[in-house]
C-alpha cells in the first residue's frame, strides 16, 4: 500500500506509511495523538517528500495536486546583476534571500522568478500600498486571467496572487498548498516568530525572499530555515552611477545648546548606569537581552526612559531646525525629502516651513494625490518619518534631509533609496544632521559602513 502525503490544515500528514519507515526520524515530523497520524509543518514539504522518495517509499503525493499547473509567462529582460541575482537563486535549488538596494529593481527579478519556475505563485508584502504596486507591476503578465488579491478587504486566488503578511497569517492554513512559489518582499519582517506562520503554513517548495539589508545573525539563521539562505547580495555602492544615481552624502555636525546639552547628558548618564552594570556582568550580550532585562527592574525601566528622552532632545533641536531652514533655501528648486525619527517631529517641520508631511496617519488616497503633486511639480518637498522608508512608490528626488535618524542601518538605505533612482545627468544629495559629541555621530558613521557593505546590522 503506497504511502500517502497530505496537506491538512497548514502541515502535512504521512498517511499510511509502512511498518519499517522510521516516520519519526522525517524531518519535523511529530506523533499527533487526535487523529493517530505523523504530521510536520507544511513548509518541510520538499524536505520531507526527498527523504521519502530517499527511502524508497512508494508515494502518492496529493499535497502537490494544486500547485503542479503551469504557468507560462513572458520572462522579462534583466540588468546585468538581476540576471546574476536569479542565476544564484537557481543554482540555490530555488531557495534563498536576494539582497538589492532600494530601487535596483527587485520586483523585476521577482518576475523573472515566476517565469522561470513557471509555477503558480504566491507575493506576500507587508503593507497594502505594497499590495497595489505589486498588483500593478505583475499586470501586465499574466493575460486575460489576471493577477489575484488577497487583502485590502479583498479575497480573489488566481494563480498569481499577491497578499499582504497579514492576510497570509490568517488564511495559509487553507491556501498553503496551492502555490508552488512563495515569494516574500521585505523578508526581514519575518525570522523573529511574529507571524512566521504564514511561511511555516505553505508547501511551496520554492521560495525567494528579497530585502534591502539581511537581518542580524539569529533572525537570519531563523529565515534561512523559512526562505533558504542569502545566495545574492548588492551593494547601494556597486550600482551608484550606473544602475542607480550617482549621491554625495553629506554629514553635518552641529552643537547643542547649553540647556539641552545639560539635559542631554543628565538623561544619558541616568542610561549609562545601568547599562554598564549590565554590560559589566553579562560582556557578550546583545542589545536585545539588555532590553529585555531592563524591563524587568523599576531601574531599568527608568534607564530606559531616559534613553527615550535622550533621544527625543537630539531629534529636532534648535540647531537642527537652523540647519534645515538654510537647506531647503539653498535647494528651492529641488525636490526634496526630509525624513524625522518621528511623527511630532515631522508636523513640527510642516507646519514651521509649510511642508506636506506624509505619516501613518494619512490614508492612501491622500498620500497619492501628494505624491502625484510632488512628482507634477507642485509640491518641491515631502517630510516624513517612517512612512516612506518602505513600500512607498516615492517619484523621483534629488535631495534627502535626514533631520531624525533611523535607529537601524535598514531604514537607513531604504531611505537613501527614496533618492537614487536614476536620470541621466542626476547626482542625489543625502545630508545627515547629527549632534557633535552625542551618539548620533557615532551611529551616522556606522550607517555610512552599511551603506557601503550593506552587511550592518540593525
Amino acid at each position: 500500500m503506497a504511502t500517502k502525503l497530505a496537506f491538512d490544515r497548514g502541515t502535512l500528514l504521512v498517511l499510511e506509511p509502512p511498518a519499517d519507515l522510521a516516520v519519526g526520524e522525517l524531518t519535523g515530523a511529530l506523533w499527533d495523538p487526535r487523529v493517530e497520524e505523523w504530521r510536520t509543518p507544511a513548509h518541510h514539504y520538499r524536505a520531507v517528500r526527498r527523504e521519502l522518495r530517499g527511502r524508497r517509499v512508494d508515494l502518492i503525493d496529493t499535497a502537490r495536486n494544486r500547485f503542479r499547473q503551469r504557468v507560462p509567462l513572458p520572462r522579462p529582460e534583466l540588468r546585468p546583476y538581476q540576471l546574476a541575482a536569479l542565476t544564484a537563486w537557481r543554482a540555490a535549488g530555488g531557495r534563498g534571500v536576494i539582497a538589492l538596494p532600494t530601487g535596483a529593481g527587485k520586483t523585476r527579478t521577482a518576475v523573472a522568478a515566476i517565469a522561470a519556475t513557471g509555477l503558480p505563485a504566491l507575493c506576500l508584502v507587508p503593507t497594502r500600498v505594497l499590495l497595489h504596486q505589486w498588483i500593478e507591476a505583475l499586470g501586465g503578465l499574466a493575460g486575460e486571467e489576471g493577477i489575484g488579491i488577497l487583502g485590502d478587504g479583498k479575497r480573489d486566488l488566481r494563480r498569481i496572487t499577491v497578499s499582504t503578511f497579514e492576510s497570509a497569517y490568517r488564511q495559509m492554513d487553507r491556501i498553503g498548498d496551492r502555490f508552488g512559489l512563495l515569494v516574500v518582499d521585505e523578508a526581514h519582517h519575518f525570522g523573529t516568530g511574529a507571524r512566521d506562520e504564514a511561511l511555516e503554513m505553505s508547501v511551496a517548495p520554492f521560495r525567494l525572499g528579497l530585502t534591502a539589508t539581511p537581518p542580524e545573525e539569529a533572525q537570519l539563521a531563523r529565515l534561512e530555515v523559512l526562505l533558504g539562505p542569502v545566495v545574492y547580495r548588492c551593494r547601494v555602492d556597486d550600482l551608484a552611477g550606473r544602475y542607480l544615481a550617482e549621491y554625495e552624502r553629506v554629514t553635518i555636525q552641529l552643537e547643542l545648546t547649553a540647556s539641552e546639552r545639560d539635559a542631554y547628558e543628565r538623561e544619558m548618564n541616568a542610561f549609562r548606569e545601568v547599562h554598564r552594570a549590565f554590560f559589566r556582568v553579562a560582556p557578550g550580550a546583545s542589545w536585545q537581552a539588555f532590553v529585555a532585562s531592563a524591563h524587568r527592574s523599576q531601574t531599568g525601566r527608568r534607564a530606559l526612559v531616559s534613553l527615550r528622552r535622550a533621544r527625543s532632545i537630539l531629534a529636532f533641536p534648535r540647531a537642527k531646525a537652523r540647519a534645515l531652514k538654510e537647506l531647503l533655501d539653498q535647494h528651492a528648486d529641488a525636490h526634496v525629502l526630509v525624513f524625522t525619527a518621528g511623527n511630532a517631529d515631522a508636523y513640527r517641520i510642516a507646519r514651521a516651513r509649510l511642508l506636506m508631511p506624509i505619516t501613518c496617519d494619512i490614508g492612501r488616497k491622500e498620500r497619492e494625490e501628494v505624491l502625484a503633486r510632488f512628482r507634477a511639480g507642485e509640491l518641491r518637498a515631502l517630510v516624513s518619518a517612517r512612512v516612506l522608508n518602505e513600500g512607498v512608490d516615492v517619484p523621483d528626488a534629488d535631495v534627502a534631509i535626514v533631520v531624525g535618524a533611523s535607529h537601524g542601518a535598514r531604514e537607513h538605505v531604504q531611505r537613501i533609496g527614496r533618492v537614487l533612482r536614476p536620470v541621466p545627468g542626476k547626482c542625489a544629495v543625502v545630508y545627515e544632521l547629527v549632534m557633535r559629541n552625542t551618539s548620533e555621530v557615532y551611529k551616522a558613521r556606522r550607517r555610512g559602513v552599511g551603506l557601503a557593505s550593506q552587511d550592518a546590522a540593525e
